[in-house]
Formats: structure tokens, C-alpha cells, sequence
């Protein structure tokens, strides 16, 4: 059986059990321990090292895919694919990653620094004679539930950046699953504890090489959002067409006896799907500019109009695709009538999952940035949140 044999039948059995798991309050353990096993962890890591060295372009189609079957596994393994990315501007480290691992994050805190300083993380490394302790509390920590080891990020007692990746059965780690946002339910974007927890002196990363511009990686980051919430409006969308079929009753002032043959309707779901189409295609255009810009990276060749450029066209992504899908997922309640909002067929999901992973990060504040870039020539901003 081939990877993506196996890949298509776990997604089949999380997309069978998604409503049901969301409306119960479950965890999906184990569709994420069952994906180590698909080659989709390990997607982009370089062929010498095991892994397929896909393009971005294919592993954001992969992405889809796995949004479809369940937005919250999808977004849970964020942080794991932003750890191999990082990766890949190194000489290796992918033990862990090739090794079957799943890297969960611990770099937002719940402090008053603005999002994206990380010079301001309250966190701390204290480097001793045999090693490194780290405290600090940290939130948003999505995936980390579901993970083997933690990417924390903090800074030294001198106040300089440091990052470590860890074993998260470490002493001092408690990982706390207390997200109580009405969408992403289950992504595992709860709190994470360090107190006085040792890291190696190997394991720890102090800053000082100068890394890849922050607006390549943070377009990959928020595109990452974007194709979550197209995998979201595809399953609103395969949801429209099946409650579509399966009605019996028409409406009493409808044009036909049964509601799959009313052109009101037909056209609504023509509708949906359509918008489904246009995310996923807007979405995949975004990825091969990012696949431009990781091989200028690579070849020490990236100007910074073409970085600006890639950066431009996620943001525009997001705008475009969040709308698409917010009124998709409030379309599908004209198509399946009043009996679609029983809190037993779980429909309102796909836009609460919407509307919480489009609530990241402002969407009229990207549009402001972008209309101050093509009017006035201004910069786009270089940090991960845009």
C-alpha cells in the first residue's frame, strides 16, 4: 500500500468521525499518531535526509486534504511543518522529525508585548555548567496537546533569543489543554508550563546567525490559516450537497416536490461549491509564489521585491478566501432549512472553525497595509504575523 494510499484512508476515517468527535468533545490522538506513518510529516523534509521534498505547492494541496477530514488536526500541525521549514536553511536536525516526532510550539505568551516581539518574551533560558533550565508560561500553544516534543522560544538571563526543541515528557513541562475558544475546539491551543525545565546544551539555539527574512516564513505561516479554512469550506460544501440530497420534504411554495430538483437551491449549492473552487485555486496560486521564493532563498539569489510580492499575495489570499468561506458557511443553512441547525448535525462548525481561524489576524489591518503598498509604494511589514 502506498503513502498516499494510507494518507487517503486515515483522512477517510477522520473526516467519518469529525462531527461526532467535535460535538463529544474528543481529542483525534489518534489520527495524528496515525499520520506518522503516511509521509505526510514528513513531506518537506529533503529526500537525503527521508523525507519526499515536496514542493509547497503539494504540500498545501496535502494540507486541503487534511482540513477537509478535520480543520483542527490540520492546524495543530502548524507549528510542526514551521519547525521543518526552519530546518531546511540548516545543515540537518531532522532526526527527530524523520524519526516519527510531532513538534508542537511554545512561543506566544500572555503578556503585553505585541504579537511578534519576540524580544519581549518573558520566558527564560539560564544557562549552568552542564546545561540550560527554561521557565515561563506560554499560550496558543497549538498542536502542542498532540505532540512528542515542544519548539519553545524564549530569551537568555542577558536578555538575548534563544529556542530550544525538547522532549515534552521532560520534568517541569505541564501542557494544560484549556482552549475554550467556539471554533478550532480541538486543536490543542492551550496553555504550556515550564518551570525550571532542563534542556541540554546542544538543544538549545542562542541567536546569532541572521535568519531567512521573517516575511517568507511568516507568509508560509499565515497561508498555512488560509488553506485550513479552504479545507473548512470544502467540507461545508460536501456537507450543502449531502443535506441537499437527502431531503424529502419540499416547501409548500417551491417549484418542485422534491428540494434536490428546486433551482433555488441547486443554485445555492452550485454556489458553494464554486467559492470552494475559487479558495482552493487562490490558495495554491499563493503557494507556488512562496515555492519561488524558498528557492531564491536557497540560492542566496532573493531580492526584496519578490519576498514582498509572495507576502502580498498570501495576505490577499486570506482576505479573499475568508470571505468566500464565511458566506458559504452561512449559505449552507439555505440550503438545508431550519432541521440544519439541530445541534446533532453539528453544521455550524465549519463557520465557527472559520470565523475563529480567520480572527488570527485582523483582516482590515492587512487590507489597510495593502492598500498603503499599491497606492503609496509603502513596504509590507517583516514579521511572522502578516
Amino acid at each position: 500500500m502506498t503513502q498516499q494510499t494510507d494518507l487517503a484512508d486515515v483522512l477517510s476515517d477522520l473526516e467519518a468521525g469529525s462531527a461526532e468527535r467535535e460535538s463529544a468533545a474528543g481529542r483525534p490522538h489518534d489520527v495524528v499518531d496515525r499520520l506518522r506513518g503516511t509521509g505526510f510529516l514528513t513531506l518537506r523534509v529533503p529526500r537525503d535526509h527521508g523525507g519526499a521534498d515536496a514542493s509547497l505547492r503539494q504540500v498545501f494541496e496535502a494540507l486541503i486534504d487534511v482540513a477537509r477530514a478535520d480543520s483542527n488536526v490540520a492546524q495543530a500541525l502548524r507549528a510542526h511543518f514551521a519547525y521543518v521549514e526552519g530546518l531546511r536553511f540548516s545543515p540537518g536536525g531532522f532526526e527527530a522529525v524523520t524519526g516519527g516526532s510531532v513538534i508542537g510550539n511554545a512561543i506566544t505568551e500572555p503578556s503585553g508585548a505585541a504579537a511578534g516581539d519576540f524580544a519581549g518574551l518573558s520566558t527564560v533560558f539560564v544557562q549552568g555548567p552542564d546545561g540550560w533550565t527554561i521557565t515561563g508560561t506560554k499560550f496558543y500553544s497549538t498542536g502542542t496537546l498532540y505532540a512528542d516534543r515542544v519548539w519553545v522560544w524564549g530569551v537568555t538571563d542577558a536578555g538575548v533569543p534563544a529556542s530550544a526543541l525538547i522532549p515534552l515528557d521532560r520534568p517541569g513541562i505541564t501542557v494544560v489543554d484549556d482552549w475554550d475558544g467556539f471554533g478550532q475546539r480541538a486543536s490543542g491551543s492551550g496553555t504550556t508550563h515550564f518551570e525550571n525545565t532542563p534542556a541540554t546544551l546542544d538543544e538549545v539555539v542562542v541567536a546569532g546567525s541572521e535568519p531567512p527574512p521573517r516575511l517568507a516564513i511568516g507568509a508560509f505561516l499565515q497561508l498555512w490559516l488560509t488553506a485550513v479554512i479552504v479545507g473548512n469550506l470544502e467540507a461545508a460544501s460536501n456537507d450543502a450537497q449531502a443535506l441537499l440530497r437527502g431531503r424529502s420534504r419540499g416547501i409548500t411554495h417551491g417549484t418542485t416536490e422534491l428540494p434536490r430538483h428546486d433551482p433555488v437551491l441547486l443554485q445555492q449549492a452550485g454556489d458553494i461549491a464554486s467559492k470552494a473552487y475559487a479558495a482552493r485555486a487562490i490558495v495554491l496560486d499563493a503557494a507556488s509564489l512562496l515555492d519561488d521564493v524558498d528557492a531564491r532563498l536557497h540560492a542566496g539569489d532573493l531580492d526584496g521585491v519578490a519576498a514582498q510580492e509572495a507576502g502580498r499575495r498570501v495576505a490577499e489570499a486570506k482576505i479573499s478566501v475568508e470571505r468566500l468561506a464565511l458566506d458559504a458557511a452561512t449559505e449552507l443553512f439555505e440550503v438545508g432549512g431550519a432541521s440544519a441547525t439541530r445541534a446533532g448535525a453539528n453544521l455550524d462548525r465549519h463557520w465557527r472553525n472559520i470565523r475563529t481561524l480567520a480572527s488570527h489576524n485582523s483582516t482590515r489591518i492587512k487590507a489597510r497595509v495593502i492598500g498603503d503598498h499599491v497606492i503609496n509604494g509603502s513596504d509590507l511589514p517583516d514579521n511572522t504575523y502578516f
